[in-house]
């Protein structure tokens, strides 16, 4: 099972911490985790906190010392540039040929287990509404790995709701697609290790035009988060040279089947139109 990132530790514990232990969350989230490795006094300073606090606000992780905490986020740090040859080194002797299948399928289960268990249902629904609310727009882009899951996404939600549309991760084809995104559009973003960070500008170009961003990540969490209104963190590490994306596509789907509920009376009025157009339906 892969180890839980401090950033979603710090998302699960908000509810609980005090307002001067939440300044200290929430610049960390917006600088991390570079902030955290700074010593503690400078950490509060740009916090505009106490020391004390900042202390308090790690007793709330569950980690014992300012240096456990900094080890940790250095830990992260490694598993989120590791590249595939690193993780193939060392994954070489995890099992025989013969099992790797079943040995790999359960792994995917536990990913898809692991996610499902840490995202808050909450996390979950608000997502949901802001997806299925056709006030705004909705925006979809990924990096090199993630844009399929974008697109797969987007093809099924321009059925069941108007305004669906993907977006360049490039610069040179961006800045004229960014003219339509308007306040309280939303825009979901996938973005996994090694970071793209065409995601990152993205994000802040979208927070720039006071749109919500969603972020669908993996569990070290981009650094897309710090412009992120709602983060669902997938665990995605197997065995072997890449990482798996199952439990992002299992996100996505169930998002995709929840936003379907949500907007039923529009979404079955669109399908039924969309059967006539595809010739599958007799029109009027």
């Amino acid at each position: 099972m892969a180890k839980i990132s401090v950033e979603t530790e710090i998302h699960e514990a908000m509810i609980r911490l005090t307002a001067a232990e939440k300044r200290a969350a929430r610049a960390l989230i917006a600088n991390y985790p570079a902030l955290g490795l700074a010593p503690v006094a400078e950490f509060a300073e740009a916090a505009e906190t106490s020391p004390a606090s900042v202390l308090r606000f790690i007793a709330q992780l569950g980690i014992e010392s300012y240096p456990d905490f900094q080890r940790r986020l250095r830990e992260e740090l490694d598993e989120r540039i590791k590249s595939p040859l690193q993780k193939a080194a060392a994954g070489k002797h995890q099992g025989s040929r013969e099992d790797f299948l079943a040995r790999y399928a359960s792994q995917i289960a536990s990913n898809l287990q692991e996610t499902v268990s840490r995202l808050p249902a909450s996390e979950f629904s608000s997502v949901c509404a802001q997806i299925a609310n056709t006030r705004g727009a909705l925006h979809l882009a990924g990096g090199r790995f993630t844009a399929p899951i974008a697109d797969y996404m987007a093809a099924h939600l321009r059925i069941v709701r108007p305004g669906v549309r993907t977006l360049e991760a490039r610069r040179a084809s961006r800045s004229d697609e960014l003219l339509d995104v308007r306040p309280g559009d939303a825009g979901v973003l996938f973005d996994i290790r090694r970071y793209d960070p065409e995601m990152l500008s993205l994000a802040q170009a979208l927070k720039m035009r006071r749109a919500r961003v969603i972020l669908i990540t993996d569990n070290w969490i981009s650094p897309v988060s710090r412009y992120a209104k709602y983060v669902l963190p997938c665990s995605v590490d197997v065995e072997g040279a890449w990482d798996s994306s199952v439990s992002l596509f299992a996100i996505v789907e169930a998002i995709i089947a929840r936003v379907t509920e949500l907007n039923w009376t529009e979404a079955e009025t669109r399908i039924a139109e969309k059967e006539i157009l595809d010739g599958r339906l007799p029109g009027e």
